[in-house]
């Protein structure tokens, strides 16, 4: 094996990938000074198959309780913290960011239990308790919570939290990388990456649709739930769907529905306050994932989850999304939906990041593993990336993102991973017909 060449500031580095993880990267190496850089993604920015490619996303930092001594507690709060910072401080990604608080809730008592012990801090006065059905409508305009809220508890925080335009915040990592002169090979053939190229046991590039070979001292491989395809993860990544529409909004009514707290069942589902250009309110169900389960002919006939795009959602995901708008605000529940889709990420067996040097390909750095909180790292989370490229990562998250195969022996590709709703199982895309989709647009 040879040894790979030194991390400088004219080193050639390579991204492959330009979603939310791939510009962040981009935009914080050449922030150091870096000189060389070329990043490689299939589609234009922003990406249709980005997680990150999304009008909202749900923003949170929270304190780390006293006594926390657990590692991926930590490092979670570490991640989420530099975001949260960078939201509110970069003048970068500052205008995308709405601190309009974040409420938690469920209405089970083992869930309720759960958030009690995990989520929130109930001796915080950071922490607003939401006990009654009355107490969830006073927090909202009158007229928008109209449900029953039936056995609902949660808490309402207000600080550090709410959501970020993410797709306007990727194109604003783009364009500023682009600016400080990084290079972007976007579109297919030419941006999409059908190998890695590998040399004396190392990488030393990657190969594009048109046959060219793109050589770099360094590589960082930032593709999302696609990376699985470019090199064997030794099934550290799931890829997993979750699904989103939109209800198009009046401007009176987006008007009324403006600065909304994050409302979010955890066993339900949530809604984000429409965006001021579309007046789109954004509602999800919540589940514990989608998986399309093939027969993998390129990896000895394993079972894999393969990703595709698809701006639709199963008929199943619709009824629950309307099932869930009939407990909180019955009066939008049978209002048409104006856009849908599925929306893919990359779940680790513990659904800690994996951002490392590769143990056998030195020149390799891996930046994957979102598993669900990806998208709201963008102002930050190149940084992290950085560091590992250097050689610098902090000791508070570099054990918990490290290169770990050992966790993934044996794994259960169906695990729930301490995820709810639905009917409490991970689904296989491969059990929807054509006929069980939405037809939207």
């Amino acid at each position: 094996m040879t040894t790979p060449k030194p991390v400088t500031k004219f080193s050639s580095i390579l991204i492959i990938g330009a979603g939310t993880w791939g510009c962040s990267t981009a935009l914080h190496l050449a922030r150091r000074g870096y000189k060389d850089i070329k990043v490689l993604d299939p589609y234009a920015i922003p990406s249709p198959v980005a997680a990150g490619n999304d009008v909202n996303k749900i923003v949170e930092h929270k304190e780390l309780k006293a006594g926390i001594t657990d590692p991926q507690s930590i490092a979670f709060s570490t991640f989420s913290g530099a975001a949260i910072k960078g939201w509110k401080e970069d003048p970068l990604f500052s205008p995308y960011f709405y601190e309009t608080g974040f409420i938690i809730a469920a209405d089970k008592p083992e869930l309720i239990q759960a958030i009690k012990e995990h989520e929130v801090d109930v001796h915080d006065a950071d922490y607003e308790p939401l006990q009654t059905a009355e107490d969830f409508r006073r927090i909202m305009p009158e007229g928008v919570l109209t449900g029953e809220f039936k056995g609902w508890k949660g808490w309402i925080s207000r600080k550090d939290a709410g959501w970020a335009h993410a797709r306007n915040a990727i194109v604003a990592a783009f364009n500023e990388a682009r600016r400080l002169g990084v290079v972007f090979v976007l579109g297919s053939p030419e941006g999409s990456v059908e190998e890695l190229v590998y040399e004396n046991g190392d990488i030393v590039g990657a190969r594009t649709a048109d046959g060219k070979v793109h050589q770099a001292d360094h590589a960082i491989l930032a593709a999302g739930a696609g990376s699985d395809r470019l090199l064997d993860f030794k099934k550290q990544l799931r890829p997993t769907a979750w699904t989103l529409s939109h209800i198009r909004m009046t401007a009176e009514e987006a008007r009324k529905y403006r600065s909304l707290p994050v409302l979010f069942n955890v066993a339900k589902g949530f809604f984000i306050e429409p965006d001021q250009d579309l007046h789109e309110l954004k509602v999800c169900d919540e589940h514990p994932g989608y998986c399309n389960f093939i027969t993998d002919p390129e990896s000895s006939n394993e079972v894999r989850s393969i990703p595709f795009a698809k701006k639709q959602i199963p008929l199943e995901s619709e009824a629950r999304t309307r099932a869930f708008l009939r407990e909180t605000m019955p009066h939008l529940a049978d209002r048409p939906f104006s856009f849908a889709r599925i929306c893919w990420d990359a779940d680790t067996p513990d659904r800690a990041f994996l951002i490392d040097r590769h143990p056998e390909h030195k020149s390799l750095v891996v930046a994957v593993g979102g598993s669900g909180n990806g998208a709201m790292q963008v102002p930050s989370i190149g940084g992290f990336i950085v560091d590992a490229l250097e050689g610098v990562l902090a000791a508070e998250v570099k054990d918990v993102v490290r290169w770990r195969p050992e966790t993934a022996i044996d794994r259960n590709w169906k695990d729930t991973q301490g995820r709810h709703g639905g009917d409490e199982k991970v689904m296989d895309l491969q059990n929807v017909k054509n006929d069980d989709w939405t037809k939207i647009g």
